[in-house]
């Protein structure tokens, strides 16, 4: 019985012993290990002999519990949202993902890079890149927030264990405004012609609305806010323009004193920083009732005509004159042959010139042919 020894582990309930054969002793597991709770186990071994009183002795090891590829990547944020101003410089660095694994070794070394599915999907995603050892996430171009308010990627990490784990993480990136747009008039369009001008009776009163400018920004927040403001006139003190809204009206009553065409000239602009802004012109005809209007819109048709008469005037007196030019050239012309016929033949000036036979013939009117006469 002194010789006769038994071995038992102290406050153990991972392991235990199992008999093997005499005196051996086989450490086996009671339950599954995981190596990301406990990394090892600090076993005291005691052995005790049968006698009486027993003797023991006591051994302490280290039992080290080997790494699985057991844990996919696991990122320190459930989704990443990155900022980068428009008109941004190429291959900006707008921010950076992390992720760790809890195992070790290669299986917890991490690469980063882009879900290949969203790339196909979406082929705008190209303007991000994503750092494969760091995580750093770069814009490669520059970008227009008129065109690109926001876009959103799928990063991908994965370990270099045999398989490989992965994980999921999305990235959206905001696309700040620039004040790059200057104000666009919508009204009154900067190809208006006269047609366009506002009619206002000489009855108005002090506060009537002469027209409203109205213009849009395509910029967003304070870049698009739009003021309005009266840079020229024929008139400062008639016309008044309100600063939010646009609208033009009347400071004062008219008077007849008052000139009958009004021009405006209206500034808009933004509150960017340097602000930006366009000019709006307007004009206004002041009518004591609607014969007015027609007087105005037929007097430039009036002014007109005599000029289109004046063309055909001068269109009649040319072809007249050609007209006679041309006529006089060819009596001018016949009667120069006709004298050249009359020199080449026998011209007979009077009956005393002519022989006698010729002078009884000619005062009987019966000249032959071959001889002429005037």
């Amino acid at each position: 019985a002194n010789g006769k020894v038994s071995c038992a582990l102290d406050d153990q309930l991972v392991f235990s012993l199992r008999p093997a054969y005499k005196n051996y002793y086989e450490l086996v597991t009671v339950s599954a290990l995981d190596r990301e709770e406990t990394a090892q186990y600090m076993l005291t071994v005691t052995a005790a002999d049968a006698g009486s009183p027993p003797l023991t002795s006591s051994h302490t090891f280290t039992v080290a519990i080997s790494d699985v590829n057991d844990n996919a990547p696991v990122f320190n944020q459930s989704s990443y949202t990155m900022y980068v101003r428009e008109n941004n410089a190429p291959s900006v660095l707008v921010g950076a993902v992390s992720a760790a694994d809890a195992d070790v070794g290669l299986n917890a070394k991490v690469t980063y890079s882009l879900s290949a599915g969203q790339a196909a999907e979406r082929p705008w995603c190209s303007c991000l890149s994503v750092n494969s050892e760091s995580g750093q996430v770069f814009v490669l171009r520059a970008l227009d927030y008129e065109q690109l308010r926001q876009s959103e990627v799928v990063v991908s990490a994965s370990d270099a264990g045999s398989p490989p784990l992965r994980a999921n993480v999305t990235v959206r990136l905001l696309v700040l405004d620039e004040n790059d747009n200057a104000p666009l008039v919508l009204y009154p369009a900067p190809d208006s012609g006269p047609a366009s001008s506002e009619l206002v009776p000489v009855s108005a009163e002090a506060g009537y609305l002469v027209s409203k400018v109205v213009a849009v920004d395509a910029d967003s927040g304070q870049n698009s806010w739009l003021s309005y403001h009266l840079l020229r006139a024929t008139d400062p003190g008639l016309f008044a323009v309100a600063a939010q809204s646009g609208e033009v009206r009347l400071r004062r009553p008219l008077t007849d004193r008052d000139s009958v065409k009004h021009k405006l000239v209206v500034l808009v602009r933004d509150n960017g920083r340097p602000p930006l802004s366009a000019t709006a012109a307007l004009s206004a005809l002041l009518l004591k009732d609607f014969s007015d209007l027609r007087q105005a819109h037929s007097s430039p048709a009036t002014d007109d005509q005599p000029g289109s008469l004046t063309t055909y005037l001068i269109l009649a007196l040319v072809f007249v004159s050609l007209l006679f030019l041309g006529s006089t050239a060819a009596f001018v012309a016949r009667g120069l042959c006709k004298r050249k016929e009359l020199k080449a033949g026998h011209v007979l000036y009077g009956a005393d010139n002519l022989p006698s036979g010729l002078a009884e013939a000619a005062a009987a009117g019966t000249l032959p042919h071959p001889y002429c006469y005037e």
